[in-house]
């Protein structure tokens, strides 16, 4: 079995990249989102394992300090952060496994993951994700110009990422997502052990 890739999904807030996810898992059973970790409580409905895995200050803590998460962050008093033996286990498995975060965490996934796929979703301009942005409806004008700003921010760190994918259709831009990483797949970096059976096979012919 291939040991699945380590897909980091990045975006503008507007661009789509949630939805992207979503119907890339709903496409095909060879991708997995990845299960954060938090301190805070679960809301309706939620299941420990599936949503979130729901622990304690202590335990979260104890996981800091045993170097078992891949990144963390504090919001509001709580903590969130990537376990690391979720995400080995699941590419071991042969699954892609989905990170869906924001730049400066993708930037330290490459640090620790060189090998990893860093993918950048975004509208195919500045006009059209302020349209989405106040097409949702449901933000006041300030906090849309605040996400915009913050926009003009991130704009400045996507040339660090493997690949820019544009999403102004959205079943084009999951078929882009899908194809990209399937070619990454290819790279001679990924396929090593293919590579070295090969070679073993030719080495019969060789004179």
């Amino acid at each position: 079995m291939n040991k699945g890739i380590l897909v980091v999904i990045s975006g503008f807030s507007g661009a789509g990249k949630g939805t992207v996810v979503k119907k890339l898992l709903e496409k095909s059973d060879d991708y997995c989102l990845s299960v954060s970790m938090t301190t805070r409580s679960p809301r309706p409905g939620e299941v420990d394992g599936k949503d979130y895995f729901f622990v304690t200050k202590e335990k979260f803590e104890q996981t800091i300090a045993e170097n078992g998460l891949i990144e963390h962050a504090q919001f509001v008093g709580n903590y969130y952060g990537t376990p690391r033996a979720y995400v080995e286990q699941r590419l071991e498995e042969g699954k892609n496994v989905i990170l869906e975060i924001e730049i400066q965490g993708a930037m330290n996934i490459k640090k620790l993951y060189p090998e990893a796929v860093l993918l950048f979703i975004t509208p195919p301009t500045a006009e059209e994700l302020e349209k989405r942005l106040k097409g949702r409806g449901t933000e006041t004008d300030e906090v849309i110009a605040g996400r915009l700003s913050r926009a003009s921010e991130e704009s400045v760190g996507i040339g660090e990422y493997d690949y820019i994918v544009v999403n102004d259709d959205l079943d084009k831009c999951v078929q882009d997502v899908m194809d990209t990483i399937n070619t990454a797949k290819r790279q001679p970096a990924r396929v090593g052990g293919f590579i070295d059976e090969l070679r073993k096979g030719l080495e019969k012919y060789h004179k």
